[in-house]
């Protein structure tokens, strides 16, 4: 649910032919209902479209100020169309404007053809104006450490929380109040009228499946397909998902430590994880009073080793980045990673604003620092890998100058199908929040991936977990089962230290970049 720089039975053929008629004719580079799309294809995406639609900044004023939505789309190419999918990678605060060329070319073509993929950049976000930015640099290194050893280091903290929010107040206080889930869903919505859609499908990631789950709730007779992946839980939404979050990472933290001692004759730290893990820790400690290269303290090793949370295929990256520093003090692979994985450019600060103004707008957050103070001391107690800096990096919430809004139940009768997908091991969005989400879509099918730890599960690799996915995009089929889940599939095998086979090394570099356009801190 963090972001760093970086988802309904079997259609009718009389609603496949309504759909069809409002977009068969959309040729390429012509108006679709007001939105001009122009040529801006790339080696990855050739046929890729862009566009923009401005809707009301204040829907309750909609001649006054206007958002520019930046979109993306790949047309479809069948005979027959399903209609527009829309495509979120999460956050909030993450651009969707690859993403659609991404799933375009990821889904099997015959079902990647009956779709007009569209992305987009919600409100504040990249290339959609106004773009948020409430304190270039925030994330510059080397920030003080996150967890408070002294009273002075915990009050430096809430400062610099302070103060971003008190920036962005001063940057963008006339659309603080517009910035959050529900005016993001309503813009999708206007997408979908400017497309001259009656439906449209959905296809979300990590905070994505949130905004799905949002979308179908309040426009429920809109919608198509629905597919979430890697599922927000929409009781906790946001403050208790994030200690939630804590323990599930710190978790995740440890599998990586495992799996570094398995590699012994590879990374030479020891074959008990728990040593390896106390190595770790002794590393942060160190960095807390040397950063590496000047630029990774404590707090900059914990972003390092974060996106490791969220997709497997960065242990080996980062555990010979550990490796190096822990038995020969070298700095450079460490400084690298950092480079790699965790350094914030203008796109993160952007992503990072956006991210703090829909999570600080969606709903009610302590305001009584006292009570982050508690719940952070007693969940680091337990999972000290992150819990103090994920507490910073929300810790704006609690000084927010735009008022709450309530969040949105997201029980759902009304929806005759939605397919949910989960890992077991999932960090940022721990399994628990898929189950409630498959309890509160009372039609909806839950996949799970057994064992399966990454954040972001489909079109990265695992055959099974794609081929329900392409199943229910072509004709709405979706399995039924009797348990918690209705079919699992088999965790995707984990890293190896250097690929053995050019088909895993094809895999690592798919699911690559998938986790590259989805982004770290979802």
């Amino acid at each position: 649910m963090r972001t760093r720089a970086a988802v309904l039975c079997a259609a009718t053929a009389v609603l496949a032919t309504s759909l069809t008629s409002a977009h068969a004719q959309a040729a390429p580079g012509r108006d679709t209902a007001g939105i001009t799309w122009k040529d801006c294809g790339t080696g990855a995406a050739p046929t890729l479209q862009c566009g923009t639609l401005k809707v009301p900044l204040d829907r309750t004023r909609p001649a006054g100020p206007q958002v520019t939505l930046a979109l993306s789309r790949v047309p479809h190419t069948a005979q027959t169309s399903q209609g527009p999918l829309l495509v979120n990678p999460g956050g909030p605060g993450g651009s969707g404007l690859s993403l659609a060329g991404f799933v375009a070319s990821s889904l099997p073509k015959k079902v990647a053809a009956q779709y007009d993929v569209i992305g987009f950049d919600p409100r504040g976000v990249g290339k959609s104006t106004p773009a948020l930015d409430c304190a270039p640099g925030h994330f510059a290194p080397v920030r003080p450490g996150s967890v408070p050893s002294t009273p002075a280091l915990e009050r430096k903290n809430v400062e610099r929380a302070r103060a971003f929010a008190a920036a962005c107040a001063r940057a963008h206080a006339d659309v603080l109040p517009y910035i959050d889930t529900v005016d993001t869903v309503r813009d999708m919505d206007a997408i979908r009228a400017a497309l001259d859609a009656p439906r449209i499908s959905y296809f979300g990631y990590s905070y994505g499946t949130y905004l799905g789950a949002v979308y179908a709730k309040l426009f429920p007779q809109r919608v198509h397909r629905l597919v979430l992946d890697s599922i927000v839980d929409p009781t906790g939404v946001w403050y208790e998902d994030n200690l939630a979050q804590d323990v599930a990472f710190d978790d995740r933290h440890r599998a990586l430590m495992a799996w570094i001692a398995r590699n012994d004759a590879v990374y030479r730290l020891g074959t008990d994880p728990a040593k390896v893990e106390a190595k770790w820790y002794a590393m942060r400690a160190a960095l807390a009073k040397r950063p590496a290269g000047g630029k990774v303290g404590a707090s900059e090793l914990e972003d390092t080793f974060m996106p490791g949370g969220y997709y497997d295929g960065y242990w080996p990256t980062l555990a010979e980045a550990f490796s190096a520093y822990a038995r020969d003090g070298k700095t450079g692979p460490l400084v690298a990673a950092y480079g790699k994985l965790a350094a914030v450019d203008p796109s993160g600060d952007n992503g990072y604003s956006v991210y703090t103004a829909v999570q600080c707008r969606d709903a009610a957050w302590p305001r009584n620092w006292s009570r982050w103070e508690r719940d952070a001391r007693r969940t680091h107690a337990k999972a000290p890998f992150m819990t103090w800096n994920n507490t910073w990096y929300n810790a704006p919430c609690a000084f927010w100058p735009a008022g709450p809004r309530q969040p949105v139940n997201v029980a759902n009768g009304k929806l005759s199908s939605a397919l949910l997908f989960q890992a077991t091991g999932d960090a940022a969005t721990p399994y628990a929040g898929g189950v409630m989400a498959h309890r509160l879509l009372a039609h909806s099918s839950l996949v799970v991936e057994e064992g399966g730890g990454n954040h972001g599960v489909t079109l990265s690799g695992n055959d099974c977990l794609d081929k329900y996915l392409a199943d229910y995009l072509a004709d709405g089929t979706v399995p039924r089962g009797r348990g918690v889940a209705d079919a699992t599939c088999e965790r995707s095998p984990e890293p190896e230290p250097e690929p053995r086979t050019a088909k895993r090394a094809a895999t690592v570099a798919r699911g690559s970049t998938l986790h590259g356009l989805l982004g770290f801190r979802h």
